[in-house]
């Protein structure tokens, strides 16, 4: 399938110019040979499989939405609607950087499970409706949500809030509670999620290990697999522990000048056969759940131990 995409402002709150996020939104496309085509590089949506699914990624915190390209255009290509975006906003402690946005308040003890953590998500899919070009193309009754790192986590805390969310898959993420915020050591929260999830991690991920001092555990714990078996319960819910791949796996090219790689361990994978594998997991994931086809999730067991409940 022909994938384009185009590029669109969301308002996601906050005090100007912070609170603006810049969406591209990738979707099947049907080349027509126009000179429109030709002078523009715009290419119509493809008819054919429309209204298309949408899948909302959070990018993990500064690391640019260009590096899940790959990803993004994978999950298009199979029939859906995907969107990616960047936003610079305050981090903590007067920081600015790329980030999804985290209600920091909404986290604590006494909100957690009230609100969504990420505020942007429902900011962004509202965004959507005022694309003229793809009006009635997008299915916003069928919303699979994404994320990679942090991004994953807000995704996990905040999708039962959001009408419409079939499916969300999320690499290299946890929920697993920094001590700062008021919980106690090791605190492992509930996702907020009432859909099929599908948690990915590689096994040589060495960012969220180098993250472990957060958490106040005096033996830290495998956040990951905690989190599937503590913060999930649903029957479809799976974990993917992808061989060899590394927290940046999902990630093309990985930016050495940003974000936290510099703590990543090196692979012992070729990363784009890791990419590719999570990528068709993925695929597989939302169309059993998202469009509802009668697949089953499955991976190659060479590069991916796919554990069920």
């Amino acid at each position: 399938m022909n994938v384009r995409s185009l590029w669109w402002p969301a308002g996601t709150g906050g005090p100007s110019p912070f609170g603006t996020a810049h969406l591209k939104v990738y979707y099947p496309a049907r080349a027509e040979g126009t000179d429109a085509e030709r002078l523009t590089g715009v290419f119509p949506p493809d008819p054919a499989g429309a209204p298309y699914p949408v899948v909302l990624f959070c990018s993990g915190v500064n690391v640019e939405q260009a590096a899940y390209r790959p990803l993004a255009a994978g999950i298009a290509a199979a029939g859906f609607a995907v969107v990616t975006f960047d936003r610079v906003a305050e981090l903590f402690g007067g920081q600015y950087g790329l980030t999804p946005g985290v209600d920091v308040d909404a986290a604590r003890p006494d909100a957690y499970g009230t609100r969504p953590t990420c505020p942007a998500i429902p900011a962004v899919l509202d965004a959507l409706g005022g694309i003229d070009l793809l009006k009635g193309v997008l299915d916003l009754d069928r919303i699979a949500l994404g994320g990679h790192s942090a991004g994953g986590t807000v995704v996990l805390q905040s999708a039962r809030f959001v009408p419409g969310v079939r499916a969300c898959f999320a690499y290299g993420t946890h929920t697993m509670v920094a001590t700062m915020l008021g919980w106690p050591p090791g605190t492992v929260l509930p996702a907020q999620a009432d859909c099929p999830v599908l948690l990915g991690v590689g096994t040589r991920d060495g960012v969220i290990a180098g993250s472990s001092d957060r958490y106040g555990e005096p033996v830290p714990s495998d956040p990951v697999t905690r989190t599937f078996t503590e913060a999930l319960a649903g029957p479809g819910d799976l974990l993917a522990v992808v061989k060899g791949a590394n927290h940046f796996a999902v990630a093309d090219p990985v930016d050495p000048t940003a974000a936290r790689a510099f703590l990543d361990l090196d692979p012992d994978t070729d990363p784009g056969e890791s990419r590719r594998a999570f990528t068709d997991l993925v695929v597989t994931f939302l169309r059993a759940h998202v469009r509802g086809e009668d697949v089953t999730p499955n991976a190659d067991p060479a590069l991916i131990d796919l554990r069920r409940r």
